[in-house]
């Protein structure tokens, strides 16, 4: 029971710093891309620290308190798309873990993550045009945003898996102690 409590504490706190950094984006407009992707790292951490069911209640916390507490909820939308595409990240990885035979491979996964974000990305950028541009794209310019999109999913990416690696593992220790 008491790792429960501590477990469910922590994810209150993360919570917390995932909806303050929601709404830091609507504040600092020019690290708003950088603070939505700080926000949305905070759902895989708890999946990776309480599981995928935990995970999925957390990340519809997350998007309904933002649409409560946030200002700009454009932004929301754009965390709950960041946080939608490392759920079934995570949910992809623990599917090929559990059959290591069959499907194995960087190459795979790497596959299912740009097949995961393009099935969101592609229609969000040629049905919202007007929305997210102001106006329609030429087909030369549509074509640029496509191709700029697989960049930044990259940087989104690997940005996610630094931050599980190498900063989230040390902070854990010292957050998480649950022996005490």
């Amino acid at each position: 029971m008491h790792v429960k409590s501590r477990l469910m504490a922590f994810g209150g706190l993360a919570l917390a710093l995932c909806i303050l950094f929601m709404a830091l984006g609507s504040i600092f407009e020019t690290g708003t891309l950088f603070f939505l992707a700080a926000s949305s790292f905070f759902v895989g951490i708890v999946i990776r620290e309480s599981g995928m069911k935990m995970g999925l209640a957390f990340y519809l916390a997350a998007v309904l308190l933002g649409f409560i507490l946030a200002p700009n909820k454009f932004y929301v939308i754009t965390f709950g798309a960041m946080g939608l595409y490392i759920l079934v990240i995570e949910g992809v990885w623990r599917l090929l873990a559990k059959n290591p035979g069959r499907l194995r491979g960087r190459g795979l996964f790497w596959g299912a993550k740009y097949l995961v974000f393009n099935v969101m990305y592609i229609p969000a950028v040629l049905l919202f045009q007007e929305l997210l541009f102001s106006r329609s794209l030429s087909p030369a310019v549509l074509v640029g945003v496509l191709a700029a999109g697989q960049a930044g999913l990259w940087i989104y990416d690997n940005a996610y898996e630094y931050t599980q690696a190498h900063i989230w593992s040390r902070m854990r220790g010292r957050l998480l102690r649950l022996g005490e």
